[in-house]
């Protein structure tokens, strides 16, 4: 689903047949290349929106909903981890460095090496996962303990969804490649599959089967297999399809296994948070878990929309400045993300802030998800949303430092991090649960407030090492925002028809109602923006070229 453009520029970009090595590199805007990666990720998570719709609709937040949003979260998290976390962001600046200093014939050296250890140590990962699937469910769910049948359902689940941590961190390897060659497309549309897999399961298969949600991990794997054969024909475009091999001696292995390490650890707390949640979440009442993921699913729109795919433009380009010594230019660009970032996150904020339940009635309220579920998953849905702004600058903040291979201050970042978020897991859960019975709000807040924590941390510290963000909290950048979010936000509240409206209207009135907000909202912030002197430049990247 790529355009015509973006089908036509990575055409003409292919190494030659005598040189392999000489692969031109594309030259695009930071903003240009932001808005490919955008695109791509804005249909996966529209269809992740479809999906979670159709598995309300089929699940709602009955007990079997929470054992199957447990078994996917596992090696989701994982992934997170392996695919788009530590690994890549250790691996991507070894490959750039190795690009920069070397020969073709050494990057496909170095891939082919990493494609052995990285495939080697997830397979007997996977392996030992399935055989000890009772396990681990009971080590990431103890709270299912009380439910024999709930447990059983779980493990049964694992053995069918953990291979997909196998095959997406392949996936994820396959991407990082690709997109250190500029080669943004492939891998931002990949994920659409996932969504495709899951949405055919959950009305093939699942209908049909005695437990829907076996269907729905069988659809897990299904999606694993058909994004890694997705992502290859790019990759033998470039000679650079992986043949593995077992080294673990290599140079660029053990560098990249050194800097992995506390990557592991330090771009990973907000995930780790997030299954801390879980783990809690499988001790609070029924309906906990699937609430929490539902919530989540809202606010990582506009994360992975926007976030992420500034995330995964710039690391490239920072490593590449960074093997430079451009110092300047690092910092502008560095700068750059933020503020984009920053244009995004307060106005997705107060968004899903006015319209939590109407957002959830909307997309959820269907079949088997209640009032109750509406109500409930929009209490954490607000905590979720009280982050927001922190989990999309870890994003962008974060590549600031593994761009420069510095990877023990965002580990030190994160054990802070996360000591935080256990603490206000205490603070916040246990007298919401005992007052309110939204034990699950508690855990949602605990996530956000670490996150802010998480996001300062990194800030400062990067401004301590000399990299200048000069203009983020500018007066007029900050006025500016500010006066638009402000109107924007009277304006959908005051058109916004009351909550129980929501809940006992059709589809129709609350699809047509739901555009009239959005459409009410962008208009409004985006033309007080310009009024008050915003201009198209001001959001433009510098130009840079990946090589």
């Amino acid at each position: 689903m790529t355009d015509n453009k973006t089908d036509n520029t990575e055409s003409s970009q292919q190494p030659s047949a005598d040189h392999p090595e000489s692969v031109s590199q594309p030259k695009r805007g930071l903003l240009g290349s932001s808005f490919i990666v955008s695109m791509g990720t804005m249909l996966s998570r529209v269809l992740g929106l479809v999906r979670d719709v159709v598995l309300a609709n089929l699940l709602g937040a009955a007990p079997n909903a929470d054992a199957f949003f447990v078994a996917f979260k596992i090696p989701n998290f994982l992934r997170r981890l392996f695919a788009e976390g530590a690994f890549s962001q250790a691996f991507v600046p070894v490959l750039t460095e190795t690009r920069e200093r070397g020969s073709h014939e050494a990057v496909r050296h170095l891939v082919d090496r990493v494609a052995g250890v990285l495939g080697g140590s997830l397979f007997v990962l996977t392996a030992l996962a399935m055989v000890m699937a009772p396990w681990v469910a009971l080590i990431f769910a103890p709270g299912f303990s009380r439910d024999a049948a709930k447990l059983a359902l779980t493990a049964d689940l694992i053995v069918w969804t953990f291979p997909y941590l196998l095959l997406i961190s392949l996936t994820g390897f396959c991407g990082a490649i690709l997109n250190s060659y500029g080669r943004f497309a492939v891998p931002a549309y990949t994920p659409v599959l996932l969504n495709l897999s899951l949405i055919t399961a959950a009305v093939v298969w699942a209908p049909t089967m005695p437990e829907p949600a076996l269907g729905l991990a069988m659809g897990v794997m299904l999606a694993g297999v058909v994004q890694l054969l997705f992502q290859l024909p790019s990759l033998h475009a470039l000679k650079l399809t992986p043949r593995p091999v077992w080294d673990t001696k290599d140079e660029g292995v053990r560098k990249i296994l050194v800097l992995m390490v506390p990557a592991l650890f330090g771009v990973s707390v907000s995930q780790i948070n997030l299954l801390f949640d879980t783990v809690l979440a499988s001790l609070l009442p029924d309906g906990s878990v699937a609430w929490l993921y539902y919530s989540d699913r809202l606010t990582e729109l506009p994360l992975g929309v926007f976030a992420i795919a500034i995330a995964t433009v710039i690391l490239p380009t920072l490593s590449a400045l960074n093997t430079r010594a451009e110092s300047e230019e690092f910092s502008e660009t560095l700068a750059w993300a933020v503020r984009n970032v920053l244009l995004i996150a307060v106005p997705a904020t107060v968004a899903l802030w006015l319209l939590a339940e109407p957002i959830l009635a909307t997309l959820f309220q269907y079949g088997a998800f209640t009032d109750r579920d509406v109500t409930m998953a929009a209490a954490s849905l607000r905590a979720y949303t009280l982050g927001l702004g922190g989990f999309m600058l870890i994003k962008v903040l974060a590549p600031g430092y593994y761009a420069r291979q510095d990877m023990k201050t965002p580990v030190k970042i994160g054990i802070i991090a996360m000591v935080s978020n256990m603490v206000l897991n205490v603070v916040f859960v246990f007298p919401l649960m005992w007052y309110f019975e939204m034990g699950h709000v508690g855990l949602a807040l605990a996530t956000s407030a670490s996150a802010w924590i998480n996001a300062g941390l990194l800030y400062l510290g990067l401004r301590r090492g000399g990299i200048s963000l000069a203009g983020i909290f500018a007066p007029k950048f900050v006025l500016r925002l500010l006066v638009a979010v402000s109107v924007m936000g009277v304006a959908v509240s005051t058109l916004a028809p009351a909550v129980p409206l929501w809940l006992t209207a059709d589809l129709s009135w609350r699809v047509s109602q739901m555009i009239l907000l959005v459409v009410v909202g962008l208009v409004s912030f985006t033309t007080v923006l310009v009024v008050l002197g915003f201009r198209l430049n001001e959001v433009r990247g510098p130009r840079v070229s990946s090589s």
